[in-house]
């Protein structure tokens, strides 16, 4: 009995230390883009670190190993030890400003520009493998799947190029900038566009499948589960759409003013989190669209929630970072940067990473 009862113990630690140890690649974590962390972090939080980038940071970090990869508006692209914030490496194509969250796959790290141009970049050394030049700026984060990397232009498309050359697979063509970040399921690839329409589109081949049209603009990456894709739109209109149709399970509009969802969703089992520029986050139900609490974090939400274990974390333009409890939406610790906070949450090898307006880069762990 006592040889598995320590067999059991060792395998309970070798999980969490695995857990602990998982990469954040890519905004929102995976291709499907639910902002679900794996694991967790501990109940009191330290800030372990801050560096001061000098430039506005809107972009989500990527962490992958020992190092994190962020944007910034004017120092380009940078690479930093996760131990201690020390500048691995920085990119910095000339006037070139980063929003986009970087995607690392293997030894490369993919980023669009604003200057439109599509860099894949050398993980360990920063230095260009190739680059594809689009007609306009790209705010859209890429996501790698099957040696194919996707993005969106607001030249109306949405980019499919060989992960290791840059060739072009495809392009396709919308109605509208492609803003938000393309997410994949299996064959089929979602996009949300300035064009209010929800599209799904075949990987393979870069044909529609559907498309379900809205009466608003949409920004937010469309997260993926269950057979739906969740977000909100620019009008405050909450969604759930059947993957790979036009039929709509559920909608609801938010009540009040100011109402408007930037911020891409978090979908984890029957919790679907939704963060509004009306100042409040919620969850729903996944099945139903219905609400189950609201918080309100009193300023504009852009910062897109991350669920890690039985946490939300995200940010405001107050300049808040908060911690709030999944179950009920109960805050459970706050921490002040001082300056607005639209970069979302990364959290990966047991540290939580984020960046400011102000140009700091903040560093949490245990």
């Amino acid at each position: 009995m006592k040889f598995w009862a320590l067999l059991l113990a060792i395998l309970v630690v070798s999980g969490a230390l695995s857990a602990q140890q998982a990469d954040w690649p890519s905004f929102r974590g995976d291709a499907q883009r639910t902002g679900v962390a794996p694991g967790a972090l501990p109940e009191k939080l330290n800030l372990k670190w801050t560096y001061e980038s000098g430039s506005d940071i809107e972009s989500t970090a990527a962490i992958v190993g020992d190092t994190l990869y962020i944007g910034t508006k004017t120092r380009g692209l940078l690479a930093l030890r996760l131990a201690d914030g020390h500048v691995k490496w920085a990119f910095t194509p000339a006037g070139a400003a980063f929003s986009a969250a970087p995607c690392v796959a293997g030894n490369i790290v993919y980023s669009g520009d604003e200057k439109g141009i599509f860099h894949a970049i050398n993980a360990a050394t920063g230095r260009q493998i190739w680059q594809y030049k689009t007609r306009d700026q790209i705010i859209s984060s890429a996501v790698v799947i099957a040696g194919r990397v996707l993005f969106g232009s607001y030249d109306y498309h949405l980019y499919c190029l060989d992960a290791a050359t840059g060739r072009l697979h495809w392009a396709f063509s919308t109605e509208a900038q492609v803003h938000c970040s393309p997410s994949v399921a299996g064959t089929m690839v979602f996009i949300a566009g300035c064009d209010g329409k929800v599209r799904t589109i075949n990987l393979q081949t870069g044909r529609q499948i559907a498309a379900a049209t809205f009466d608003t603009n949409l920004s937010a990456a469309p997260a993926y589960a269950h057979g739906y894709v969740y977000l909100g739109t620019l009008n405050g209109i909450f969604l759930a759409v059947r993957a790979g149709s036009r039929h709509v399970q559920w909608q609801f509009p938010e009540q009040g003013q100011s109402v408007s969802i930037y911020a891409s969703a978090a979908v984890s089992g029957n919790a679907v989190i939704f963060g509004s520029r009306s100042g409040k986050v919620y969850r729903v139900d996944a099945a139903s669209g219905h609400t189950q609490w609201i918080f309100n974090a009193m300023n504009s939400v852009d910062s897109s929630p991350v669920i890690c274990g039985d946490s939300i974390f995200f940010g405001t333009d107050e300049g808040n970072l908060y911690r709030v409890r999944l179950a009920d939406g109960h805050k459970l610790w706050k921490f002040s940067a001082g300056e607005a906070i639209k970069s979302s949450p990364a959290i990966g090898q047991g540290r939580l990473v984020i960046g400011s307006g102000d140009g700091a880069i903040y560093c949490f762990g245990g």
